[in-house]
Order: C-alpha cells, then sequence, then structure tokens
C-alpha cells in the first residue's frame, strides 16, 4: 500500500512538472517580442543618404490561441513606436497547425499590418505556409494593407535596393532573376527571403540578406540548441546575425509558432536594424 502511494505521489509530482513546463513554453511564445539591434554598414551606399532604421519581422503565423490578430496589432504598435524607415516581412503570414484553435482568413491575418506606419513603406515576401494556405488571398490582403509584395522581384527604397526572393523552401525561389531585378536600381543592396538557405549562392555585391523561417529552431533545450531548423543547412543558419565571406546573415525567431504553440529558449523576436555605409 505504501509503495502503490509513492508511486502515485510520484506520478503525480511528474504530471505537475509536465503541466509546468508546457506553461512556462506557453508563456515564452506569447511574450513580447524581444527587440534585437545590429549597426550594418552596407556597400555602394549612396554618398550623403543619411542612416535609417529597418525593422524585421518573420513567421507572424496569425492563429489561435497564440497569434490571434488582436496580438498582432500590438506589436504593430510596438513597431511604430520604434519610428522605422522601412518594414520588412520576411513571409509565414499565418499558421495552419493542427494545434491552433481558430484559423484566419488571409485578410484578418494580414489587416493589422496596414497600421505600419514606416517612411520608405513595407515590403514582404511570401513563406511556405502562405504558399500551402492561401496565396492568391495573401497578395490581395497585402495589396489592400499597403504593403509591396515582392516575388523574385526588387524595388526601391531610399539608399536600398531591395530585392524579394520567393520562397525557398516550396522551390519558388529564383535568385538570378531578382539579382537582375535589383540591377536595375540603384543604391545598396539587401536581399529578403523567407528562408535563409540561399545565403551561400548569394553573390557578393549583396551585403546584407535578411530571413526567417527556422523560429530559431523555436524548441532549443540549453546546451542542445535548436533540435529542429527546417534548414538544409542544420543549424549554420539557424538564428541571429551571421558573417560569411564578406556576407552579413539576420535570421530572426519570428513572432509566432508553427506546430505547437509552444517555445523554448527562442523567445519571439524582431531585429531593429540601424544601416548607413561601410
Amino acid at each position: 500500500m505504501i509503495r502503490r502511494r509513492h508511486i502515485l505521489l510520484a506520478g503525480l509530482l511528474l504530471a505537475l512538472a509536465a503541466f509546468a513546463a508546457l506553461a512556462w513554453c506557453y508563456r515564452s511564445a506569447v511574450q513580447a517580442p524581444v527587440v534585437r539591434h545590429a549597426v550594418l554598414g552596407l556597400k555602394n551606399w549612396p554618398a550623403g543618404a543619411p542612416r535609417l532604421r529597418a525593422i524585421l519581422i518573420s513567421d507572424i503565423h496569425v492563429a489561435g490561441p497564440d497569434m490571434p490578430p488582436e496580438r498582432l496589432g500590438r506589436i504593430v504598435d510596438r513597431i511604430n513606436a520604434l519610428r522605422p524607415d522601412l518594414v520588412l516581412i520576411a513571409g509565414d503570414l499565418v499558421s495552419d497547425k493542427r494545434a491552433a484553435t481558430r484559423y484566419y482568413s488571409m485578410a484578418d491575418a494580414i489587416r493589422p499590418l496596414a497600421k505600419l506606419k514606416a517612411r520608405l513603406g513595407s515590403f514582404a515576401v511570401l513563406g511556405n505556409h502562405d504558399h500551402w494556405y492561401d496565396p492568391a488571398g495573401a497578395k490581395r490582403a497585402l495589396a489592400a494593407a499597403g504593403i509591396r509584395l515582392l516575388e523574385n522581384d526588387a524595388a526601391q527604397a531610399g539608399p536600398l535596393a531591395v530585392g524579394g526572393l520567393d520562397d525557398d523552401f516550396t522551390g519558388r525561389g529564383d535568385l538570378p532573376r531578382t539579382l537582375a531585378r535589383q540591377s536595375g536600381l540603384e543604391g545598396a543592396r539587401i536581399l529578403l527571403s523567407h528562408s535563409p538557405d540561399p545565403f551561400p549562392e548569394v553573390p557578393g555585391t549583396v551585403g546584407l540578406m535578411l530571413a526567417g523561417h527556422t523560429h530559431c529552431g523555436q524548441i532549443a533545450p540549453p546546451l542542445v540548441g535548436p533540435i529542429y531548423t527546417m534548414s538544409r543547412h542544420g543549424k549554420r543558419y539557424a538564428c541571429g546575425l551571421v558573417r560569411e565571406q564578406g556576407k552579413v546573415l539576420v535570421v530572426t525567431a519570428g513572432l509566432g509558432t508553427s506546430g505547437l504553440p509552444l517555445r523554448l529558449g527562442a523567445v519571439p523576436d524582431m531585429w531593429l536594424l540601424d544601416l548607413g555605409p561601410e
């Protein structure tokens, strides 16, 4: 009888520990995103052009319970408070995870982004979940929100030639075409991509690439790091600021979640980039 009580008590303690761990991971997933900072110098910065502030966000994954449109609206307010000149959105606007308590249309998911305030505008590329879920709806909703969608295309944004690479994970990226579109523009070249995987193929003329997709692992236990990155390069481009061969890659952990509404060791974040000449 005593042994049975010990077993029941141990089982209860394990259940409580598991519940506490899940609660902690959910709380991490829904916390306010950390704002990470980097000061970067870019090649071919136009002479006399002032420095600018760019915000990188990605993997919004609008869905219940962790990322309803109302939460995205609060994040947009925080972005506007940072007074960015430019907002760059690296895809995966919605989530179709099985653990979701509610799904949203592209129109409802993207509508809060219409309140973004950036002097040089907001630009986006699509991610794999956008292509799987409703790419046509994403295009309509982004246009209605005043956000420029770049599909293997490029656009001028003040001193920047912004290239937008379509999703590499689903095989829609066309790097040569994107670079060709950039070549007709002036200023420093940067590349926005959902996945960081094309980074080794990006030429040195593009000094900065911005990406998401990996969620920095989303579940990244201490001493272990990201367990799964959805990248063919493993952990090489899993998270943060990477410098290789004279180029810089910034990979954000994203804002929302995929699979389960949980995060461990990889909290939501956005990057505030102070850009200027080399």
